[in-house]
């Protein structure tokens, strides 16, 4: 049974997130950070968190500012709020006795707990899953948009049935994440997962952040999955291998 848990977000909103316990013995705890604006409950977030509880690995899933039961506008946000929030998630996790050693990020979000880890001291363990090594890939999601926004400081934004604004101040801050040296310096261990055939976010970026990184460094191929890893238990299979490798870092 997942606990429902709210905590404040850096410019205030509360966030809302869910907890799923450990079934059995824990073996630690982790906080997951989901991908551009899926959520708390899209598929990959929800299976691989339950997955890991199953295993014994509690975690936080949140919704990110303006996104599923979180308070705040998604416009006000930014890649860099959106580190920055997954460190408030791993203080709060820290203060109610749960200490987080692994970070799990999907997408957008495997960048974010790349460049979130450098903030907190209890992190051992990082796992990216189908990120991209350039933050800013993700303007492939809005580029008929961005002279608009460009010029007007904001558009109207529809992705994923969800209707959005997207702003200006978004488009300069992600163009301006570099995480080169924040891989290079991670100082903690890093596993890249992507699947070969991912053709949202291309396999070459794993390659990258892969070459990019310093051991301890590990690379899995998520051979035969799609991007959002909704095909029959891709997501319970990157969780059963995160376990796994993570397991000399929970204690």
């Amino acid at each position: 049974m997942a606990e429902s848990v709210s905590f404040p977000s850096t410019s205030g909103p509360r966030l809302a997130g869910l907890i799923d316990h450990p079934e059995g013995p824990v073996r630690g705890w982790g906080v997951f950070s989901h991908g551009f604006t899926l959520g708390k409950n899209s598929p990959a977030a929800s299976r691989i968190c339950k997955q890991l509880a199953a295993e014994g690995i509690g975690m936080l899933r949140f919704d990110n500012l303006g996104l599923g039961d979180s308070e705040g506008d998604w416009g006000d946000g930014s890649f860099s709020h959106k580190v920055a929030d997954t460190g408030q998630a791993v203080r709060f996790m820290n203060d109610s006795g749960r200490t987080v050693r692994l970070l799990v990020g999907h997408s957008f979000g495997g960048a974010a707990v790349i460049a979130a880890a450098h903030q907190l001291d209890t992190i051992r363990a990082v796992a990216s899953i189908g990120a991209p090594y350039e933050p800013g890939h993700v303007e492939h999601n809005y580029d008929a948009l961005v002279e608009r926004i460009i010029a007007d400081g904001e558009a109207p934004f529809l992705i994923g049935g969800k209707a959005l604004v997207l702003r200006r101040h978004f488009i300069e801050d992600v163009r301006a994440a570099d995480l080169r040296e924040q891989i290079r310096t991670l100082r903690r261990a890093l596993l890249v997962m992507h699947s070969p055939t991912d053709n949202t976010v291309g396999i070459a970026n794993a390659s990258e952040i892969f070459r990019a990184a310093r051991h301890p460094r590990s690379f899995v191929s998520l051979e035969g999955a799609d991007h959002l890893l909704t095909g029959r238990d891709q997501a319970k299979r990157a969780a059963r291998i995160i376990s796994a490798w993570a397991d000399p870092y929970l204690a």
